[in-house]
Formats: structure tokens, sequence, C-alpha cells
């Protein structure tokens, strides 16, 4: 978890420590909370709203009394995919010449892997040439190699609903009966499949139920945002003003990512002072350089998906889509159609599902940047 200095204060990808990162106070305590008491914790929320940076800032916390372990697992296809990824991870963060990393490295080369190095981090890759069948029991092995440090580890699985897609049956069941004989590990699963995620955990009829605390991440107070943003221009010699950082944030909607990512385009390309309004030709130039993905989403989709995308865009915040009114306001056929859209949208991802704080189901579309380009048109 190397903290280079990023290109402006507003990375947009990666984590470069508590200097770069908004908040997140109340989260971090939660989540410092259930690791020191050994509770594992599924953390939930919906795409690009932080989750990662969260996570790399409090094994960043948590060091040098616990070894944090990171992997990403959204590549992954089959039981091989997950040996890879997650014995790439551990051999990243395990020293090799450790008492415990020479054993990690006497299993990976008992299975042969092809050995390759990162040309930036100059970090290991790992890949391995096994039938389906025999993915199970080294990893069994390498996960029981985790216990035998000095130090308790910390493992982060990124987007882990993915093990739902693998040919291989009964993969979460036979991987929860490896990871609850662990005692010196205590894990984070996060995903951005919000339905996935929490049948994985609240499905009584699944392996992992209950076997987790669960820590929503919510988006940034505004107020906070606002006071970061200012600050991080103020750092730096510049002033931006109060209504314009208002501005980004309402744009936004406070997503984080796309907060970032306004930010960091006016930072990058207004020198010194930003002047009022300034912000939004950087906001215009962003829809303008997505336009060719926009028009890509109506020629993968259905007359009646693309109308449907289109009007959750206006709505913001859809809780009503089989009703008359909104059926009728944007002419989108019967209720039938409206629900067999917003299923192919989910599974495309173009749509989530989620819950305000009256615990009311709503619908929303996930691009931000999507949903201001249909306001143009």
């Amino acid at each position: 978890m190397r903290n280079k200095k990023p290109f402006t204060p507003f990375p947009t990808t990666g984590y470069y420590g508590p200097a770069f990162f908004c908040d997140r106070e109340e989260e971090s305590r939660k989540l410092i909370s259930h690791i020191m008491s050994g509770q594992s914790t599924t953390l939930a929320a919906i795409r690009r709203l932080g989750k990662t940076a969260l996570i790399r800032h409090v094994q960043q916390k948590m060091k040098p009394e616990w070894i944090p372990v990171y992997a990403d697992i959204l590549p992954t296809e089959n039981a091989d995919d997950l040996l890879k990824y997650l014995a790439t991870s551990i051999i990243q963060a395990i020293p090799e010449k450790s008492r415990q990393g020479k054993k990690i490295w006497a299993l990976i080369k008992s299975l042969r892997p092809v050995i390759s190095y990162d040309s930036y981090s100059g970090m290991p890759n790992l890949s391995f040439s096994l039938r389906p069948d025999e993915s199970r029991q080294p990893l069994q092995e390498l996960l029981s190699l985790m216990e035998q440090g000095d130090k308790p580890v910390l493992f982060a699985i990124d987007e882990f609903q993915q093990i739902l897609n693998y040919p291989e049956p009964n993969v979460d069941a036979w991987l929860r009966k490896i990871i609850q004989e662990l005692k010196n590990v205590v894990f984070i699963y996060c995903g951005s499949q919000q339905h996935l995620m929490n049948d994985l955990f609240t499905n009584p009829s699944r392996p992992f139920f209950r076997s987790t605390l669960f820590l929503q991440l919510d988006k940034i107070p505004s107020e906070i945002y606002a006071k970061f943003i200012t600050e991080q221009f103020y750092k730096h010699g510049r002033k931006i003003p109060f209504e314009s950082v208002d501005e980004i944030l309402a744009w936004t909607d406070v997503h984080t990512y796309y907060v970032q990512l306004v930010c960091n385009r006016v930072f990058a390309n207004i020198p010194g002072n930003v002047p009022e309004k300034a912000w939004k030709g950087e906001a215009l130039k962003l829809l303008k350089e997505q336009e060719y993905v926009f028009f890509g989403y109506r020629e993968v989709l259905t007359q009646a998906q693309w109308h449907l995308l289109k009007a959750a865009a206006l709505e913001g915040k859809l809780y009503a889509p089989t009703s008359k009114d909104f059926i009728g306001r944007y002419q989108l056929g019967s209720p039938a159609t409206v629900l067999r859209s917003i299923d192919s949208l989910l599974r495309k991802e173009l749509l989530f599902k989620n819950f305000d704080k009256q615990g009311t189901t709503y619908y929303g579309v996930y691009d931000i940047l999507f949903r201001r380009w249909i306001e143009t048109i």
C-alpha cells in the first residue's frame, strides 16, 4: 500500500494516506471496533462510494500490529482464479523471508505456478494450471497458513459476491467451512451488488448467514465534504467559492467518485483561484467526453430498457416504478414491461436497488454523469 503523492489532492483511484481521505471517521471507528473484537464485517455500499479507500484507510491504521491483505476478486471466474488472486494478495503482504512467508512460498511453489512481476510496483503475480477440482485443497492449506504468523491478519476480499458466479457447486459452503476454522484472521467482505451480498449474508439458507457484522456505507455528509474540498484548495494556496463547492456537491449528488472526479478536473484545469461558476465548464466537458459511452448504452439495450433508464435518470430516486403516474408520465407501456426492464438493468448494473433512511425501496442510476447528460438532451 504505497502512499505516493497523487497528481491532484482529489484522486479518483487508490489510497494515498489520510491527508487525501475525506472523513469516514464514524465508519472507521466501527470497523476498527469490529476488528479488535475479532468480528468479521460485511461492508455494503453501491459502487464508487469509497469502500476500497475506507478499507485501505483502516488497514493502514491497523499496521504494524496487524498484517493487512487486500484482494479484489471481481475478475475471477472460477475457484482456480480465486486461488490465484488470494495467493497473489497474500504473498504481496507477507514477507517471503519471514517464517510464515517461507511456508506460504513452499506451498505455492509445490503447485508449479507461473510467477510474473508487475513492471510498476515490482510485486509478484501468480497463475496456476490446475484442474477445476484441484483448487480447493491448496486454497484451504494457504488460508490455514495465515494462522501461523506472529501477528493477526486483516483480510479484505472485495467484490465477494463474485463467488456466486463460479461454475463449481457450493463454493460459499466450502469456503465458509475453511474460514470458520481460522482464529487469527479477521475478514472484511465487501461488494457493490448489494442484493447478492444481502443474499449471501442474510439468507438463512446460506452458509455465511449471520457470520459477520454489517456496516452500511452511506454518502459523506455534504457539510463535511464541503469543508474537505475547500481545505484541499487552501492547502495548495488556492481558493474556490463556497457556492461553487455546494453546487458541485449537488450536481454529483455527493457521490464520492463523481465529487472527486469533478474536483480533480477543476483543480487540474483551472489555474489559481477558481472563478464562480467555472466548475460548470469542466462538468460539461466531462459529459461531452462520455457521450460515446452513453450512446453505447442505447445500442445494447432494448427500446423499453432505454426508455426506463432515461426515466429513472430524470427521477433521481425511483420509488414506484409500476405506478400509473410514473408509467404514464414517461409512456413506458405496462407494469410487466417495466419490471422486466428493471430486472435486466439491475443485472447489467446500470440500475441499483437501495433503501432510504425510512427503509423504503427505491431504484437509482449508477452513473451520475449519465443522469446529468440525460437532463441536457
